[in-house]
Order: structure tokens, then C-alpha cells, then sequence
């Protein structure tokens, strides 16, 4: 009776939410990255050179951490209906602002902007996936939510390189018609928000009574044995040796993957292609990415264990960057770039389901968006650092290999520290207390 139960009230809530969330983080993450394939370009516009344009793409990453705690905490207290309404609206408004960039510091400073007003989306989504989905289900749900990250770069380099075929239509360069055209659907499901989302399972109307009630109870009493074996405070949070051990392994595969990620279609023109052939070849690592990360968050849940999914993702990551960087100039450049996505996204499923098993209510708001804003300082380093490289060497191969022993940190942050409570044990406590 109670498992048929789970199941009905769990298939409205995946039907209802997971789409919507995939769509969000998806948007959000286009009008994060289409900068890779406007720099095919723009680079040249904006008088920007490959450490220049480093630099300056990252100075998103710095806004994004400057706000990311603040507007998690804000999201916890107003909801999420309201805040993520807010930030969609205007990240889709600076996302396309950057059309009207016309040198280094203006770009520097729209990309900056950018990352003040997305700050809070992602660990704000994670946060509210806590409030609807129970322990045993959240390696699948939050694999299942970031599965918009590689589609958006999967879909999006096609997508992005096609609409720049557009230059000079209206006088407009084809990177500026992207930047355009992609910010447009941003804003607009930005106010669509008001009228969709549900803060939480006790007003939920589309559920039917019943289910309604054995959600908000599962939930409630999910929490209630997390506190259970010691609350901890907001303050604390911030300075919990699980929470910055997180944040460490979060800041290394960050690192490492953004740095490959703005970089990639570069890389990929080396092989010859033209803009459109490098959109599509580009497409090859982050499909690879998306069948992993619904793969390894269905293993992690299957096994109810993250801490050794996380470090075999972060193995591999750093296994396929090597590849990328001994092979720069060939396709089997690709070929590692593709593998190392596999560790990327591979990871996401097991690692987001660790904080919410020892965190609640605002610490853990304020934990998950300081791990996602330390974590996504990476993104400060990694292109920066690739950039340099290339400058001083010539090649991508050292950047690449640098990227790589970031993913080894967190591969050795993972497996010889981090510890979390296991979700198999705590769904028979559930499930016999249900009964």
C-alpha cells in the first residue's frame, strides 16, 4: 500500500518537476557557455587574445561567488517561486547585453554582471529538488537536473554556431544575433515561473490529498532523523570539515571541466573544421556526458553509495584530460575530451546527493551554495590558466594536463575523506516507520 503510494505521488512530482528544472538549468547554462562559440569570432571583434579572453569569461565566476550564499539564503526564505523568477529574468537580460560589448572591459564587466544575477539558480534548484524528493531518490533527481548541463552544450553548439551563420544580417555580427536569440526564451520562462512553480509538497494542489500528505510526512520525517544525529548551525555549515571537503573536490572537477569546456571548440578547430563542423564535433563529448550522468546517478542510488561513484567519475576525468592533452592537433584529442566528460557529469549525481544527508532547512541552503560558489571559483582559474599556456607554449597540451591534476585532487579529496550516511539503510528506517 505505502510502496504504490510512493510511486503514484512520485511519478506527478518527477512529470511535473524535473522537466522544468532541466529546462531552467539548460537555459541557464547556454547563456553561461555560449561564450566558447561566440569567442570563434567575437575574439577578434574584441580585440581579445586567448589569455585576454580567459580572463575576461571568467570574470563571471566572480560575481557568481560574490552573490551565490546571499541568494540561496534568500530563496530559502521567499521561496522559489519568486527568486528563481528573478534571477532568470535578469541573467536573460545581461546574457543578452553581451551583443552590445565593444572591447575587453565592457565584455569583462557584462560577464561579471552575469554571474551576480545567476548566482543562486543552481544550488537554489538543488535546494528545492530537497524539499519534494526524498533521500533514496536524489542521486537519480539531481543526475536527472544537471542533465542540462551537457545537453546545453550538446544541443547549443549546433544551435550556437548555426545562428552566427547569420552575420551581417541587419548590420548585426553572427556572434551578437546568439547572444540575442538564446537570452530571448530565458526571459520569457523567467516569468512563466510566477504562474508554474510550487514552493512546496503542503500547497501542492496537483496532488491528489493522500499523496500530498505522505510526501510532506516522508519529508518531515527525513529531516527530523538528520538533525537527529546533530543539527548544525548557519554559521557552522560554512566551516564543517564535510562541507569544505565537498567544496574542495566541487572546486577541482569545476576547474577542470570549465577550463576544457571554454576551450574545447578551439582545440576542436585545430583539427580543421569550419565554425559549423566544429559545433557539431563538439557535440560528441557532452551526448557522452548525458548518458553517463543518468547512468552513474541511477548506479549511486541503485548501490546507495556516493563517495566511491564520485571518486571513479573523478578518475576517469582525469584519465581522459591526459589523453586530450598527449594527443592535442588529432581527433583522439577528442576522443579524451569525450572521456573526460563521462567523469564530469559522471559525478554529478553522487555528489549532490551528499550534502542534504547531513544538512537541513537554512545551513543547508547556505552549505549548498557555498559549495556550488567556492567549487565554481574553479571557473575563475581554469580557463585563465589554460589561456596562459597557450600563450607561452604554443599548444593546449599543458593547460590540458594542468586540468587534469585538478580532477586527480578531487579524485583523492574523494576517496580518502569523504564520508556520507547511506540512503539504502535510512529508506528500511523510513519505510518500517511508515508501516
Amino acid at each position: 500500500m505505502v510502496r504504490a503510494l510512493e510511486q503514484t505521488t512520485m511519478r506527478k512530482v518527477y512529470l511535473r518537476l524535473l522537466p522544468f528544472a532541466i529546462l531552467t538549468y539548460y537555459l541557464c547554462y547556454l547563456d553561461r557557455i555560449n561564450v566558447s562559440f561566440a569567442a570563434l569570432t567575437m575574439n577578434r571583434d574584441l580585440g581579445l587574445d586567448a589569455e585576454m579572453y580567459g580572463l575576461a569569461a571568467s570574470a563571471f565566476f566572480w560575481g557568481y561567488f560574490l552573490f551565490e550564499v546571499p541568494s540561496n539564503i534568500i530563496l530559502e526564505k521567499v521561496g522559489a517561486r519568486l527568486w528563481i523568477a528573478r534571477i532568470m529574468v535578469s541573467w536573460g537580460l545581461l546574457s543578452g547585453a553581451t551583443a552590445f560589448c565593444t572591447g575587453p572591459w565592457s565584455f569583462a564587466a557584462v560577464r561579471f554582471l552575469l554571474g551576480l544575477a545567476e548566482a543562486g539558480l543552481f544550488p537554489g534548484i538543488v535546494l528545492f529538488l530537497t524539499y519534494w524528493f526524498p533521500d533514496r531518490h536524489r542521486a537519480r533527481v539531481m543526475a536527472g537536473f544537471a542533465l542540462a548541463l551537457p545537453l546545453a552544450v550538446a544541443i547549443g553548439a549546433p544551435l550556437s554556431t548555426g545562428i552566427m551563420e547569420l552575420n551581417g544580417v541587419l548590420g548585426l555580427a553572427g556572434w551578437k544575433w546568439m547572444y540575442l536569440a538564446e537570452a530571448a526564451p530565458t526571459v520569457l520562462l523567467g516569468i512563466a515561473v510566477l504562474y508554474y512553480v510550487t514552493d512546496r509538497p503542503a500547497q501542492a494542489r496537483w496532488l491528489d490529498e493522500e499523496e500530498r500528505a505522505w510526501l510532506v510526512c516522508e519529508i518531515e520525517y527525513e529531516r527530523r532523523q538528520v538533525e537527529a544525529r546533530g543539527r548544525i548551525g548557519l554559521l557552522r555549515a560554512f566551516w564543517e570539515p564535510k562541507v569544505l571537503l565537498l567544496a574542495l573536490n566541487y572546486f577541482g572537477i569545476i576547474t577542470a571541466s570549465l577550463g576544457m569546456l571554454l576551450f574545447l571548440p578551439q582545440i576542436v578547430k585545430q583539427l580543421g573544421l569550419s565554425d559549423m563542423g566544429v559545433g557539431w564535433a563538439s557535440m560528441v563529448p557532452y551526448l557522452c556526458g548525458t548518458i553517463s550522468m543518468v547512468c552513474c546517478g541511477w548506479i549511486s542510488d541503485r548501490m546507495g553509495e556516493r563517495r566511491w561513484n564520485l571518486f571513479g567519475a573523478c578518475v576517469v576525468a582525469t584519465a581522459g584530460l591526459v589523453i586530450a592533452g598527449l594527443c592535442v592537433g588529432t581527433v583522439w584529442s577528442l576522443v579524451g575530451m569525450t572521456i573526460a566528460a563521462i567523469g564530469f557529469y559522471g559525478s554529478k549525481g553522487p555528489f549532490w546527493a551528499m550534502p542534504s544527508s547531513f544538512l537541513t532547512r537554512t545551513a543547508a541552503a547556505a552549505s549548498i551554495a557555498w559549495i556550488n560558489s567556492i567549487g565554481n571559483l574553479g571557473g575563475a582559474f581554469g580557463p585563465p590558466l589554460v589561456g596562459w599556456v597557450k600563450n607561452t607554449t604554443g599548444s593546449y597540451a599543458g593547460g590540458l594536463y594542468l586540468l587534469a591534476g585538478f580532477a586527480l585532487m578531487s579524485a583523492l579529496v574523494a576517496g580518502l575523506a569523504l564520508r556520507a550516511p547511506n540512503p539504502m539503510a535510512r529508506r528500511e528506517v523510513v519505510r518500517a516507520a511508515a508501516q
